[in-house]
């Protein structure tokens, strides 16, 4: 599980500079930006968060995001 203390600081890649970049945990696997709706996976308790990965989860829906995340 990842810690509420780096789930604190962590903000978008894509947004950060020009937005808040504020991320939501979703089923304790995804954090999703509520900015610009990129999806982050969180594999083996480390949040993956390069701009290529948030980008391939973008066009899926929340509801439709694998749990757990593939490798």
């Amino acid at each position: 599980m990842v810690s509420q203390d780096l789930l604190d600081i962590l903000r978008c890649p894509a947004c950060v500079r020009e937005k808040e970049g504020l991320l939501e945990l979703y089923k304790e696997t995804w954090l999703i930006c509520q900015d610009c709706g990129r999806k982050y996976p969180i594999r083996d308790d480390i949040p993956v968060m390069l701009i290529d990965e948030g980008d391939r989860w973008v066009a899926v829906s929340r509801e439709d995001l694998p749990v757990p995340p593939p490798k």
